[in-house]
């Protein structure tokens, strides 16, 4: 039998990634997505392939995501707020959003008795300084005055609420905590930092750092990390547990500036510049972010096995051929 999969913002990044996955495994792939922060190119080379569907909504429109629910048989929520940006400029969206519309999906997921893998992040161990981090580890957010940490904080509550329909309506429930997840079709405009640095670099444009550069990120390629979560998927014993996924390899950010850099040949400035003129005063980030992956490892088998270069060439090959799309298109504009 066929199996259905219901992906909630699969016109984002990573969800493209898994509805092509998934379609070449041989499933269904229903996608719901606002287009609020997902974009549409993502998923058009998927339109015309057999068990593909897409309806354009938002998640927390009940009677859409019921009709949905009940036809599929695995529900990948993938729906948030994204990138430091959004998150700093609009909070309420931010909590709204990922509050909401996560607990629309697990209200609607008991009705029918659906697997949910719900997805969160990194975010949620703050400001913990004990790296690796493990999935029982203590969290350490900010004050609540600072709205950096309200995507943290509603991240958290997603994944209590998800833990709670686990344990008291025995719904079968995944979570999995995503570190930097970086590759081909991810947007540089919501803060995501390798994809900007990238097309600074392509442009001739100066590479800016935000804070001094020496904060140091693990990054993981999307491929790997969309294997990560269909192993999750299909496993029994992952049901009801936690999860990091992503990279353990280190690097900083000035460091991945340098590498980007070389890799593209470009001849771009580095620049540092401060997180209260980047972001706003005030702002706080994490010095070191890095998963321990040995439960995921031990439950399905997983671990990262692209090497970084390899993901920043095809950040460079995308974005390379996106920046030659949009060329005729401006001359076309430019045209009287």
């Amino acid at each position: 039998m066929t199996i259905k999969a219901l992906i909630t913002g699969g016109a984002g990044f990573i969800g493209s990634h898994l509805a092509e996955q998934l379609l070449d495994r041989g499933q269904e792939v229903t996608i719901i997505d606002n287009l609020s922060t997902g974009q549409f190119e993502n998923i058009a080379h998927l339109e015309k392939r057999i068990g593909f569907h897409f309806a354009i909504e938002d998640i927390r429109n009940t009677t859409v995501m019921d009709r949905l629910v009940s036809e599929c048989d695995v529900i990948y929520h993938l729906a948030a707020a994204v990138g430091v940006f959004s998150i700093v400029s609009s909070p309420i969206d931010t909590i709204e959003i990922n509050v909401g519309g996560t607990e629309v999906v697990l209200r609607t997921a008991r009705r029918y008795r659906k697997k949910v893998l719900i997805a969160s992040t990194s975010e949620v161990y703050g400001k913990n300084e004990k790296v690796p981090f493990n999935e029982d580890d203590d969290r350490t957010l900010g004050a609540t005055t600072k709205s950096r940490w309200s995507y943290a904080a509603s991240k958290e509550l997603d994944e209590f609420l998800a833990l709670a329909y686990h344990k008291a309506a025995d719904l079968p429930v995944v979570i999995f905590r995503l570190f930097n997840t970086v590759g081909a079709r991810q947007r540089g405009h919501y803060g995501m930092v390798l994809p900007r640095f990238v097309q600074w670099a392509l442009k001739g444009e100066p590479i800016q750092v935000y804070g001094d550069g020496t904060q140091q990120r693990c990054f993981g390629n999307v491929h790997d990390v969309v294997q990560a979560i269909i192993g999750l998927a299909e496993s029994p014993q992952a049901v009801g547990e936690v999860f990091n996924i992503g990279s353990n390899q280190e690097i900083t950010i000035y460091e991945l500036a340098e590498r980007v850099r070389a890799q593209t040949g470009s001849s771009s400035e580095i620049v540092m510049v401060p997180y209260d003129q980047a972001y706003q005063p005030g702002f706080e980030d994490m010095r070191r972010r890095v998963p321990d992956i040995a439960k995921i490892k031990r439950i399905i088998g997983w671990e990262p096995v692209t090497p970084l270069d390899e993901t920043i060439d095809q950040i460079i090959v995308y974005q390379r051929a996106r920046m030659k799309m949009s060329k005729p298109e401006m001359a076309v504009r430019a045209t009287p």
